[in-house]
């Protein structure tokens, strides 16, 4: 890898850190390095942490809103910063603040959202002069996620999910987010789910199954029905198995009036695909009544991961 530093004529910048959904995720078995081979499609929503990077002399100091959320080298965020000072051998620091809004261990890749955002705002900050690719491939390192953070919209992902091939890019589709507030579910748990609890037994019922094939013509087509009825998550069994909350999540989208509903990632948040945004928030203030320990969010499909934000220009002296 090559960095090109340039001068800095940033101080300070803002980006905003997408969310994204899992609309299609298949387990086709295990790798030699301990990850499991995976075919998903990814999709970028509006749902988004805030994370402002300020230049500092030297060192990496970390502060976030969320209380569950570490400030130290266990945060993804910390170890971007960390990576692209060995990788670059920049002699720079920053100040990052996370401003969470997208919920912890919530199968979001709201961890993996802010990394791609340190690596995207100080490869602007710090003037490294990164292509698209090469972030990605550092992204790689840091987690599988992450490379599809870094520029976001709708994707193919196989491998362990790093290999990515966009696709064309469905801006809009409304959709409700359900996350039991007290329940995160771990990523690594639920693939071992998966292979001890499912894995026997799903070649039995993966004739019955959504296909590839299908979501991607519903996405071609923009056909909001047949995607809604084309979702597909493998971990999804598994997780249901053991937190009878998330079945029931999920059925209180489809009876709310979701054309289709799944979990996302490892869990433990269920999304609806919506007719429209208006009855997605109908259906948000009516289930809040029944669910009152689940929280609830109306968001969108959006078309790009991380987001530079403009900084605000001075007013011109009168």
């Amino acid at each position: 890898m090559h960095c090109q530093p340039r001068s800095h004529p940033m101080q300070a910048c803002t980006l905003i850190a997408r969310a994204k959904i899992n609309l299609y995720l298949e387990i086709l078995g295990s790798r030699p390095d301990g990850y499991s081979e995976v075919t998903m499609i990814l999709q970028s929503i509006a749902l988004a942490d805030r994370v402002r990077l300020q230049r500092r002399a030297h060192g990496i100091h970390l502060i976030c809103s969320h209380p569950e959320v570490p400030a130290d080298g266990r945060n993804l965020a910390y170890q971007a910063a960390e990576l692209l000072q060995k990788e670059c051998q920049a002699d720079l620091g920053v100040e990052i603040q996370l401003e969470k809004q997208i919920p912890v261990a919530a199968g979001l890749a709201g961890g993996s959202a802010d990394a791609a955002a340190v690596l995207v705002g100080l490869n602007q900050l710090w003037g490294l002069g990164l292509t698209v690719g090469e972030l990605q491939n550092l992204a790689a390192r840091l987690g599988s996620d992450i490379p599809f953070c870094v520029q976001g919209g709708t994707q193919l992902a196989t491998g362990r999910g790093e290999v990515l091939q966009p696709l064309a890019d469905w801006e809009g589709i409304p959709l409700l987010l359900a996350k039991p507030r007290h329940l995160g579910v771990s990523t690594a748990w639920a693939y071992q789910a998966f292979r001890t609890r499912t894995a026997a037994s799903l070649p039995s019922v993966a004739s019955s199954l959504p296909s590839l094939p299908q979501v991607l013509a519903a996405l071609e087509q923009r056909d909001l029905l047949a995607l809604a009825r084309s979702l597909r998550n493998d971990l999804e069994q598994p997780v249901l198995a053991e937190y009878a909350i998330v079945g029931k999540l999920r059925q209180a989208l489809l009876e709310a009036g979701a054309w289709g509903a799944l979990m996302s990632g490892s869990g433990p948040t269920v999304f609806g695909i919506m007719p429209s945004l208006e009855l997605a928030a109908q259906a948000r203030d009516s289930l809040r009544r029944h669910f009152p320990e689940v929280d609830f969010w109306v968001t969108q499909s959006a078309p790009t991961g991380i987001l530079l934000e403009p900084d605000p220009q001075p007013l011109d002296p009168p």
